[in-house]
């Protein structure tokens, strides 16, 4: 779960906290406790690894959260909700469910929070979130979802926080998340991903963390982040990206930290950061890089941290602007005596901080 996923839930927790006292509560499923807020009433309906295979019935209408997680349901079927409409946090984690009836969540205008985390849903039924028009949490990792369409997000005009890692997701289709205008935080982590449409992430105006992290991304195409003028935090470690150049990170102007840690990267534009005047953090190591211009980093007044290690340096003339830069900066470099040459063959093992100018030779 993202630093961001974290902040948010724990004041959602908080609030769902508030003024809570321990009541008899009628109406209560004998399989399940349930337990009632000081007024006004809403009760807290605990069905936790209970042995439930379908969605319980006999509800007290003022429930307010529900626990349902490690049980056996296996699908949600039309007006699950119909009984709860107050109802704002439903957890059902660790389930069995394979299908979502488009009215599953009809009427639950209220929800804030739904957590479908490690159940065995592939597919999402279009339009079958429209109805939850408050929902800010929609927790639906470690499933089996293999496309993404903008009707399935329909009507999710509050939504801040989406997490779908570990699932069968290979490509990002143009305007799959257009309908999430309020959306702050995406998790796409542990993915198969391999293509990025160019409009992939089209309406995300204020997104401000973005997971790709673990999948197999080769190439960003010209402008896929444009939309992102709001992103401080991108992390794309553990791809297979092998070029980036300046049309690919366009419009991440306020972007903070970027993480691009174990992919194929070989070379690296002098101006591709140039567009990136707030960056703070950038994570280049386990690459592939043999040389950089030092320049590009004079025009990031920000920059506090910086991993180049584990990159197979090529120390020669073409290197003496980044060992200059190196020797200048106040920036904290990835464990400096883990820079270190892996040719030629005489200064192999010599740190880049040790470096002088007269033992930098360019041979023909």
């Amino acid at each position: 779960m993202t630093v961001y996923s974290r902040k948010m839930q724990h004041l959602v927790w908080l609030i769902l906290a508030m003024q809570w006292m321990v009541e008899s509560v009628e109406n209560c499923p004998d399989i399940c406790k349930c337990s009632r807020k000081a007024g006004p009433e809403k009760s807290e309906v605990n069905c936790h690894k209970r042995g439930l295979h379908a969605f319980p019935s006999n509800l007290p209408p003022d429930a307010w959260i529900l626990k349902l997680g490690e049980n056996g349901i296996t699908d949600l079927k039309a007006n699950s909700l119909r009984s709860i409409p107050k109802i704002e946090s439903i957890n059902l984690e660790r389930n069995a469910i394979k299908s979502i009836h488009p009215k599953a969540f009809f009427g639950a205008k209220q929800l804030m929070l739904l957590n479908l985390y490690g159940n065995h849903i592939s597919t999402l039924p279009p339009r079958g979130f429209q109805d939850l028009l408050n929902l800010r949490f929609l927790m639906l990792g470690q499933n089996q979802i293999g496309v993404l369409k903008p009707e399935m997000f329909a009507g999710m005009r509050n939504l801040s926080d989406l997490d779908l890692p570990l699932n069968a997701l290979t490509m990002l289709p143009a305007n799959g998340f257009k309908p999430l205008i309020a959306l702050k935080v995406l998790d796409l982590s542990l993915n198969r991903i391999q293509r990025i449409s160019p409009k992939a992430f089209t309406g995300l105006r204020q997104l401000l963390f973005l997971n790709l992290d673990n999948n197999s991304v080769k190439t960003v195409p010209a402008g896929a982040f444009r939309p992102l003028r709001s992103l401080e935090m991108l992390v794309l470690d553990n791809n297979l990206v092998s070029t980036l150049t300046l049309s690919a990170l366009d419009g991440l102007d306020n972007l903070q930290e970027l993480y691009l840690r174990n992919n194929e990267l070989e070379h690296l534009p002098s101006d591709v950061f140039s567009h990136m005047p707030k960056l703070s953090q950038l994570a280049l190591s386990g690459n592939r890089l043999k040389t950089m211009d030092g320049n590009m980093f004079t025009h990031m007044p920000e920059l506090r941290k910086l991993y180049l290690h584990d990159n197979p340096w090529q120390c020669d003339c073409n290197i003496m602007s980044l060992v200059r830069w190196m020797g200048q900066t106040k920036a904290m470099l990835s464990p400096r005596e883990a820079l270190k040459c892996v040719s030629p063959p005489e200064l192999r093992k010599k740190s880049l901080g040790s470096l002088e100018a007269g033992t930098l030779l360019c041979r023909a």
